[in-house]
């Protein structure tokens, strides 16, 4: 097993898919870990890993974007730059639904702007498979993972009390006509 620790925070794309295709080269499973950070290419290494070892640290945040640049020179000098810019956001983000199993429509989407998540987001996106509190302790077979909130319930009858509020800009006499 190889493991590749903190990504880096990003930088030059065509270094990142070097270290992507020899990542997807190796035999052996990859273990990827994101300890502080992990933006841009090195958001798409994590989670090139091998599914089941792409981990997190609880507190590490994690960036989608599209590749940017600039470009200088003359106008057809700029288009061929544009048109490679493009070509890579493409293959970047069908690397991205291979590793996370989102519809590539749903990549597209995401990768607009800057999307930071937290590691418990990051795994329901499908870029980590744990976020991990502690290694294994004593007797124990399995590390500590962070345990996801259960999703907030309305009070009950809350919809209830909605409905009967007055519409605003309504005097509270007013009754509607059934």
């Amino acid at each position: 097993t190889h493991a590749i620790s903190s990504p880096p925070p990003g930088g030059v794309v065509t270094a990142g898919l070097a270290i992507y295709d020899t990542m997807q080269y190796i035999l052996n499973p990859i273990s990827t870990w994101c300890v502080g950070q992990a933006a841009s290419m090195g958001s798409l290494l994590l989670a090139a890993g091998t599914a089941g070892m792409r981990h997190s640290l609880p507190n590490a945040r994690i960036m989608l974007h599209q590749p940017s640049g600039g470009a200088r020179g003359q106008a057809t000098d700029i288009a061929i730059q544009a048109e490679e810019i493009l070509k890579l956001k493409k293959q970047i983000n069908q690397i991205y639904a291979k590793h996370t199993g989102q519809l590539l429509q749903t990549i597209d989407g995401v990768m607009e702007r800057d999307r930071y998540m937290s590691p418990v987001e990051a795994q329901d996106f499908g870029i980590i498979d744990r976020v991990l509190v502690h290694p294994p302790q004593a007797g124990q077979d399995e590390p500590e993972l962070v345990q996801k909130e259960p999703a907030a319930s309305p009070p009950p009858h809350a919809e209830c009390a909605a409905l009967e509020q007055p519409l605003p800009g309504t005097p509270s006499s007013h009754k509607p006509e059934p």
